[in-house]
Parts: structure tokens; sequence; C-alpha cells
């Protein structure tokens, strides 16, 4: 049976060459880079190494990338660390009700904690209106946190204009950019940035290794107590072998960038065109301008989407209900929710995200079998019966 993979959102399986990049720091170069001896060295220089490579995929320097355990811990020690290096200047942070649940759960926490957090809405492409924001600033609001690209449907922030706005304030703006990196062309000094979170899983490195970038100058505690690694920020011994491959996968990311995008982008419009000439009541969710590159986030009606992606699994397929991080849970998207889609549409939703190894011909065959899948099920659906089908 055919076996193809179309969830890249979720995560990225490990490029070859960035295997062979981390294999030698797991049993020959493996001197814990704390340590005095003439051994660490090589690991010291591993990490500098790594550590300019992922700069170099968001126009950061060295000094500004700090290695945590991924994008969860990043983003939770953003807002943490923000919040607490500057709770004397105030207490109220922005974000929106789009962003992953590293965020919103990092909030409500922070809300228990006499934080107060205003949840921005979104139009009906996912999009964060720039006034929306600007009249969201308060006197005490000391930090912006709005993810580059959104997780589920795969829209892309207008950032530069956000963070404009954030600054002109005074206030720092933090983005989650776990789907961006690697994926548009980000440059943290030109968007006006100061602080961002990403990881490595989704740009074909290993999982258990994300970083934060910190601009210099910008105010923060530290999230994790113990040793001086990350000079005295980040405590905790280096996952030498993971910080080695997300170096490694860093700098192809950047090596590639734009072949990646044209071949992502090309695949998924074909994706989105061939379903939506085959299938009738079928609605893309989100931006098609605005968007991540691979990213086809669709509506089915009259169905469920689980069952979708279960009968597509039977058929060697692998799909998406949503964000990989809530799937197996049955409450209704909170992002397609804030879209304004109804519930019963929500459910009938697929997130098929196409990456650098998806061909046309697994674009082909997934068409074909998803058109027999809805079919099948919208035939023996008593929706789709009142409906007609």
């Amino acid at each position: 049976m055919r076996q193809v993979y179309l969830d890249y959102s979720a995560t990225t399986p490990v490029k070859k060459e960035v295997l062979d990049a981390m294999l030698p720091y797991f049993t020959e170069v493996y001197g814990n880079p704390s340590s005095l001896y003439s051994i660490s060295d090589a690991s010291k220089e591993a990490i500098a190494t790594a550590r300019g490579q992922v700069a170099e995929l968001i126009g950061a320097t060295d000094k500004e990338i700090f290695f945590t355990s991924g994008g969860t811990e990043a983003d939770n020690w953003a807002l943490m660390g923000v919040t607490d290096a500057l709770k004397n200047k105030g207490n109220h942070i922005i974000t929106t009700k789009i962003e992953h649940h590293a965020i919103l759960h990092t909030c409500e926490f922070l809300e228990k904690h006499g934080f107060e957090v205003t949840y921005l809405d979104v139009n009906a492409e996912g999009m964060v209106e720039p006034a929306a924001l600007e009249a969201a600033i308060r006197d005490n609001t000391v930090l912006v946190s709005i993810m580059m690209i959104n997780n589920e449907v795969g829209t892309l922030q207008p950032i530069r204009e956000l963070a404009a706005i954030a600054k002109a304030h005074g206030v720092l703006f933090h983005t989650d950019a776990v789907q961006a990196a690697g994926n548009v062309e980000i440059d943290v000094k030109e968007m006006g940035i100061d602080l961002l979170s990403m990881s490595a899983h989704k740009i074909y490195g290993p999982k258990g290794i994300g970083a934060l970038y910190v601009r210099r100058g910008v105010r923060i505690s530290n999230y994790m107590h113990g040793g001086a690694q990350e000079t005295r920020k980040r405590a905790g011994t280096e996952n030498l072998p993971g910080i080695v491959g997300f170096g490694k996968a860093a700098e192809m990311a950047k090596a590639n960038l734009q072949a990646h995008i044209d071949h992502c982008s090309s695949l998924r419009n074909y994706l989105v065109e061939q379903i939506m000439a085959n299938l009738e009541d079928v609605h893309v969710n989100g931006s098609m301008e605005y968007r991540h590159p691979g990213n086809a986030n669709m509506t089915f009606e009259y169905i469920e989407g689980e069952a979708m992606l279960l009968y597509l699994d039977m058929h060697g397929i692998s799909v998406s209900t949503g964000s990989a991080c809530s799937s197996k849970s049955l409450t209704p998207s909170h992002v397609l929710t804030a879209l304004g889609i109804p519930v019963e549409r929500i459910h009938g939703t697929l997130r098929m995200t196409v990456g650098d190894m998806t061909t046309k011909e697994d674009i082909d065959y997934t068409v074909e079998v998803l058109v027999k899948v809805v079919n099948k099920l919208r035939e023996i659906s008593s929706v789709s019966k009142e409906k007609g089908w």
C-alpha cells in the first residue's frame, strides 16, 4: 500500500544530512560542554557553530539565540520571562484568540497570578487587524505576543506592521514562529521582532530541541534555574546532538528556502485545485494569499473529519483534523471558531500539509482516495441525505 504523509505541520522527518551531522555527537564527541578538559572543546565548538546557523536563519546574531527543549518551552519562557522582568512596569499582555496552546495556557496561568490578558479577535481569514492591536495597548502593557503563522489554518500575519505598532508604544513584541521559521523569509531586525520562538522538528531536524531569540538589550528573567549554561540564562546540560541537528537543519532551510517555498506552494495549490474540481461543498479556511506554503486546511460539509482521517489512514494517507496538539479532543477547534466557522463545519475539517518529500503522485493518489471517501461518507450521512446527497 502506498504511504503518503501530509502532516508536515505536525512534524517532519529528520533529513539524512541532519542525522549524519548528529551521529558523531552520540558516541564520539560526547564531552560535556561545561567541563574544562580538552575533549569538551569540540562540544563547545559544535554548539557555537549551531548557534550561528540558527541565528542566520532568522537574521539574528549568535549571542541572541538561546537553545530550549522546543517551541513550547520557548513560548513559555518568552511570556514568563518578560512579564517577570517587567512586572514593576505593568501587568497587561496582548495576544490573539488563535494562538498555539503553549501561548494560551501560559496566559491563563499568568492571569491567575495577577496579569491581565487581552485576546484579540481575527477576521474571517484569520488575520489580526492592526487597528485592533493599536486600540488594545494600554499604559501598563508590557508584551504583545502574536504568532507569525497559525498552526491550523496557516494564515501569515502582518508581523512587520504589528511589531511597529508595539514598538511605537514602547511595548515588547514576541512571535511564535514555530510554523514560520524555514517556511517563509524572516529577518528579525528588519521586522522589528524582540523575541521569537522556533523548533527544530518543524524544519526536518530532531525533536526535543528549539530556541528562543531574544533581541540584545531585552530584559528577560531566567526560566530554568541551575547551572550556568546558555550564558546563565537557561540551565541544564545541553542537548548536544539535538543542537547540532538543529543547526544543520537551519543551515539547509536557509540555503533551500526559495526552492522549498516554490515546491510546497505549487503542490499545495494543486491539491486544493484538484479537490475543489472534484467535490462540491468544500471550503478553504484561512487566506490563500498570506499563507504557509504547504498548508491546506479545508472543510468538507455534511461529514466528520475524524471519519475522513480514519478512512484515509486505511489507505496509507496521514492527515490531521486540525492542530496535532489537540486532535484527540472533541472540543471544536478554537482557531476555526475564532474565524466564525459554524461548529458543524468545523467537525468536517482536515488539515493537509505538504513538505519537501511530497510528490505530485502523492497528491494525485490522495485526491483519488479522498474523493471516494467523501462521497462514501456523504452517501451514508443523515445530514447529507437531508441536503439531497
